[in-house]
């Protein structure tokens, strides 16, 4: 009896060591959160912060919304039940535990690049928060797209699961750099224009897109509306505080320097500079007809009266504070959206660590017509050297109708 006691106890200290051993270390646990940090998971998967990653966050897509889901170790509404398998399986590749299919607006096409020790240092570090009890909601999506059954089909025709694949010729920033942008940092999700089905156009990869009543601009190498006038410390400068001496950020990118870029390592921010200043114009920049002098005067007007007090008469205005206009790739980007929700609901700058101070621009949604708009808008974005498709006063009432 003593014996079976003895060896009961020495069987239970042995099992107690092997799970204090499994336990995750803490600089995995540093490491998982700096990913997080890093996938901005926080920016889509909280929608009360008081209850970080409990999910919850409408996301509205093309095809109707979805919502976050909880990645807390809540064990009946998060994720405290799955295995690591399970993890790993959902993150990249975008099957759930009971093997339905997510919708890719979760962007496992990106993160299906990540290693297995990546996802499993996420799983660590998500292992350690509160649990918090929050069922999911399911998706609200027109007919058919509410089928999961759908994405196998979706999965096959679009969906091409793999790891990152270094390139031995290139730098080890650089190849860090494209982990970074093409997996765990999703820029494509935003920045690359999609198909009729919400798939990537890969051919366009990284050259814009709208997204969110915002137009994402191009991370290429373009001349008027990419990123060939800036420099690799211009882009980090920009990721690391929100703002450079060429451009503000704003919208939904506001969020992802805040949430995300503002938080990263030095050495990340910086490969992420060197990845994007590699790459070529994925498409050809339009050609463009300048407004005709009748528009251009009309826009010079209500620029000189509304505009001129803080971006001046050339268009300087006080780079990191407002920013200036000519050369501006976002202002001459072939979308106008981001420039017309300026316009009509003001700007206030993202504030970081890096670049405390606030700048702020009023909105002009009341004071000015729909005409005026497009008016001062042609006028910046093709004066000063600045060249890019006339914008009309059907679409300043079409942004004037979706919602900031």
């Amino acid at each position: 009896m003593m014996r079976t006691i003895l060896a009961a106890v020495l069987l239970s200290g042995a099992v107690a060591k092997a799970a204090i051993a499994s336990e995750p270390s803490p600089e995995l646990i540093a490491y998982g959160k700096m990913l997080v940090e890093a996938g901005d998971c926080a920016g889509c998967h909280t929608a009360d912060p008081a209850k970080p990653f409990a999910g919850g966050k409408r996301i509205d897509t093309p095809f109707g919304a979805i919502y976050a889901p909880n990645l807390t170790p809540d064990r009946q509404t998060g994720i405290g039940g799955w295995a690591d398998a399970d993890f790993t399986r959902a993150l990249r590749y975008g099957v759930a535990p009971d093997g339905s299919n997510y919708y890719p607006a979760f962007p496992y096409p990106y993160f299906t690049r990540m290693t297995k020790d990546d996802t499993l240092a996420i799983r660590a570090y998500l292992g350690t928060l509160a649990p918090v009890a929050s069922r999911n909601k399911p998706p609200d999506l027109r007919w058919p797209f509410g089928h999961r059954g759908l994405m196998r089909a979706w999965n096959y025709l679009f969906f091409k699961p793999g790891l990152f694949e270094p390139d031995q010729d290139k730098s080890a920033a650089w190849n860090r750099g494209g982990y970074l942008v093409t997996g765990l940092g999703h820029c494509g999700a935003c920045h690359t224009p999609k198909n009729y089905f919400g798939a990537d156009k890969e051919a366009q990869a990284l050259s814009g897109s709208e997204v969110g009543g915002w137009f994402a601009p191009r991370l290429d190498g373009a001349a008027r509306s990419g990123l060939k006038s800036w420099s690799a410390e211009d882009i980090t400068e920009y990721l690391q505080s929100g703002r450079n001496a060429k451009s503000h950020a704003g919208g939904l990118m506001a969020e992802v320097v805040v949430g995300a870029t503002s938080k990263m390592s030095d050495a990340d921010v910086q490969a992420i500079a060197v990845y994007l200043k590699s790459l070529p114009p994925a498409r050809r920049e339009p050609t463009v007809t300048p407004p005709n002098d009748a528009e251009m005067k009309a826009g010079q007007v209500i620029y000189a009266r509304l505009c001129i007090a803080c971006h001046e008469a050339d268009g300087a205005g006080a780079p990191r504070i407002y920013p200036p206009l000519p050369a501006n790739a976002l202002l001459q980007s072939i979308n106008p959206s981001s420039t017309l929700r300026i316009i009509l609901d003001g700007a206030r700058t993202v504030t970081t660590p890096r670049a405390p101070n606030t700048g702020e621009m009023p909105a002009y949604a009341k004071q000015l017509s729909d005409e005026q708009i497009a008016a001062v808008t042609n006028y910046m974005r093709n004066s000063w050297g600045n060249a890019a498709p006339l914008v009309t006063p059907a679409q300043v009432a079409k942004a004037r109708k979706q919602e900031p």
